[in-house]
């Protein structure tokens, strides 16, 4: 059932990746790369990231996908979760250069807020640069709890339809176009490890305080 989900997939992913408007991000090699993206005007609720970027309504975002196709086959011979997560965030950070070019070179470079995605894998994404949202519109989040069941259901292995609802639950992830910068400008490449050393310093104080 899950190989036959998966062949169908991969026959509708081009014509989703053309009308949809995606396209690769720029500079980075097809192999590394996870994300396809395209420019959006945020409709959600406002948020306040911690650099102090205010994310409004209308506001333009650089809106990031997984090649979800390509990664579900990729994932499907690995049996761990943990294994499963660092994949695909090793992926992404791989990719994430890439968007930051785009953003850099857009005519629209000086309107662009940041990026945005949605995922029901947030755990880790922290790592990256990412802020963690809740989906707050109750009608939005269920509609996306259920368009990311068929992703959830290929890339799982003995979880039912309930656990995957219950436990796979749709996030924004957000980052500034600032942020991205710093973090994945050309010479950032040292900032990325600083943030990830800080947040294990983080886990380490909320661990002892337990």
């Amino acid at each position: 059932m899950k190989g036959y989900l998966l062949t169908v997939w991969s026959l509708i992913d081009p014509f989703y990746f053309y009308f949809s408007r995606l396209t690769y991000p720029p500079f980075v090699d097809k192999k590394e790369n996870i994300l396809r993206i395209r420019l959006t005007k945020y409709k959600g609720r406002e948020v306040t990231l911690s650099d102090g970027t205010r994310i409004k309504k209308n506001d333009i975002l650089v809106k990031i996908h997984l090649h979800n196709v390509r990664l579900l086959k990729e994932l499907r011979g690995v049996k761990s979760e943990l294994n499963k997560t660092k994949m695909i965030l090793n992926y992404v950070r791989s990719s994430l250069p890439g968007v930051e070019s785009f953003i850099r070179m857009n005519p629209h470079t000086q309107e662009i807020k940041g990026i945005l995605g949605i995922t029901s894998r947030a755990k880790g994404s922290e790592r990256l640069g990412f802020e963690v949202f809740d989906i707050m519109h109750p009608v939005y989040r269920w509609f996306k709890t259920f368009a990311f069941l068929p992703i959830s259901y290929v890339s799982s292995r003995g979880i039912g339809l309930k656990e995957l609802v219950k436990f796979h639950k749709p996030k924004y992830l957000f980052m500034s176009a600032k942020k991205l910068t710093e973090l994945y400008g050309n010479g950032a490449a040292s900032e990325i490890y600083k943030l990830n050393a800080q947040l294990g310093e983080n886990q380490s104080g909320s661990r002892k305080c337990l």
